[in-house]
C-alpha cells in the first residue's frame, strides 16, 4: 500500500524531505500539462531513488505523478524513456491515473520482458480491469514462467474461476515441464485449483 504524503515525509531524512518538497512543487506547477514536451519535474521523477532512497522511490514517484496530474501521454513518455525502476513506478500508478484501456501497450510491453519487477507490476489492478481474457491468461503463464508469485496477479481468483481455457493452458504447461524433467511451479497447482478444473 502506497503511503500518504504525510507518512512518506515522516520516513525521510531532512535533505530528502526538502528535495521532495521542491519536486512536488514543480509537479504541482505543471499540473495537467499533459503534452509531448517533458516538464522539469520529470527529471525529479528519474532522480527519486537517488535522493529519497530506493525503498521510497515507488512512493515518491507515485506522489509526483499524482501532483502533476500525469495523463496517458506523460505516463507513456516516462515509461518509454525510463529505467526499469521508473517503468515499474508508472505501471503501479496506472490504476490511479488512467481510467480506460489506453495504457495497455505499456502493460503488454512489460509482459514481454523477463524483468520480474516489471512483470509483477504489470499484472496489478489495471491489467485485471483491462486485459482481455487471452492476454490475461498469457500474463498468468508469464508469471509462472518467470517465477513471479501468482499472488501478484490482481483479481486472480475472480478471473480464473471457471476459466477452462486457462486450466487447459496450465495443464499443458505442467505437462511440458514434467516431460522436460523440470519442476512444476507450486503456484501452477494453486492457479489450476482456482479454475475449478483440477482433477
Amino acid at each position: 500500500m502506497t503511503p500518504t504524503r504525510e507518512e512518506l515525509l515522516l520516513r525521510l531524512d531532512a535533505p530528502a524531505r526538502s528535495w521532495l518538497g521542491d519536486a512536488l512543487a514543480e509537479a504541482t506547477a505543471a499540473h495537467d500539462d499533459d503534452n509531448v514536451a517533458a516538464s522539469p519535474w520529470e527529471l525529479r521523477f528519474a532522480a527519486a531513488g537517488r535522493h529519497c532512497g530506493q525503498e521510497h522511490a515507488d512512493a515518491v514517484r507515485t506522489l509526483l505523478l499524482q501532483e502533476a496530474g500525469a495523463g496517458l501521454a506523460t505516463l507513456t513518455r516516462l515509461y518509454q524513456r525510463g529505467s526499469a525502476a521508473e517503468r515499474r513506478a508508472v505501471l503501479l500508478a496506472l490504476p490511479h491515473r488512467v481510467t480506460g484501456p489506453g495504457a495497455l501497450p505499456l502493460v503488454e510491453d512489460a509482459l514481454r520482458t523477463n524483468d520480474t519487477r516489471l512483470v509483477a507490476a504489470a499484472v496489478g489492478p489495471y491489467a485485471a480491469a483491462h486485459l482481455d481474457p487471452h492476454a490475461w491468461r498469457h500474463a498468468v503463464l508469464k508469471c509462472l514462467f518467470t517465477g513471479v508469485p501468482v499472488d501478484a496477479v490482481d483479481g486472480l481468483e475472480r478471473r480464473a474461476h471457471g476459466d477452462t481455457e486457462l486450466a487447459r493452458m496450465l495443464a499443458d504447461f505442467a505437462a511440458e515441464r514434467t516431460a522436460a524433467g523440470r519442476p512444476v511451479p507450486a503456484d501452477l497447482h494453486r492457479a489450476l485449483t482456482l479454475t475449478g478444473e483440477e482433477s
